[in-house]
């Protein structure tokens, strides 16, 4: 349950932040399973769309919006999923404190979301993140590992994220010291690196 947040240092020397953000995080150190996020039951009639029915890359979408995606979050673990980005709420600069020194001046945002399990294959544990996107299109050049417990509480699948129409919902924190975020992007894979599925408000 680290925080990090870090400037691109080139020689493995100290990492310095940069006014102009352009920051990469380790990845974390654990991921160690969570299961405090209850099971949430989809709160729709309709019945989930086929695996084949997903979202084509560069799709764009609106907050509230549902995706049917390809998910690959280690060799073992793939499937398909349902993303619905349920709310991009600004927090406040006071709120990035436990990021230190190099988090000054950044505005935090909170990217809510809902993930089902479509495919109905083995998920637990898995973890999904969303990077923020601001006005004109352009990514935040930030990348934070972490949040901020009882505002962003990033939660990995649980346990039982193993069958269809399993649930789950977590936080992607992401933030910027220019424009606002005003979106969302899902960039997971090769087909959606270049060409992200994006909500916006």
């Amino acid at each position: 349950m680290g925080l990090g947040l870090s400037a691109c240092a080139g020689d493995g020397g100290e990492p310095v932040a940069q006014d102009s953000p352009a920051a990469s995080a380790p990845a974390p150190a654990s991921s160690a399973p969570s299961s405090e996020s209850p099971t949430a039951d989809s709160g729709d009639d309709s019945a989930p769309p086929a695996e084949g029915d997903v979202a084509a890359p560069g799709t764009e979408l609106k907050v509230g919006d549902r995706a049917v995606l390809p998910f690959e979050y280690t060799s073992e673990k793939k499937g398909t999923i349902a993303v619905t980005v349920t709310a991009i709420e600004k927090g406040a600069e006071a709120d990035m404190a436990p990021f230190g020194e190099k988090a000054k001046g950044m505005t935090p945002y909170f990217i809510k979301m809902k993930v089902e399990n479509v495919g109905g294959t083995d998920l637990a544990y898995a973890s999904l993140k969303l990077d923020g996107v601001l006005e004109g299109g352009a990514g935040t050049g930030v990348v934070l590992f972490g949040d901020i417990p009882g505002k962003c509480d990033r939660e990995a699948a649980p346990t039982e994220f193993t069958t269809k129409g399993a649930s789950y919902e977590t936080c992607a924190l992401s933030a910027t010291k220019s424009s606002p975020i005003i979106g969302a992007s899902f960039k997971e894979g090769d087909a959606y690196r270049e060409s992200p599925v994006v909500w916006t408000n």
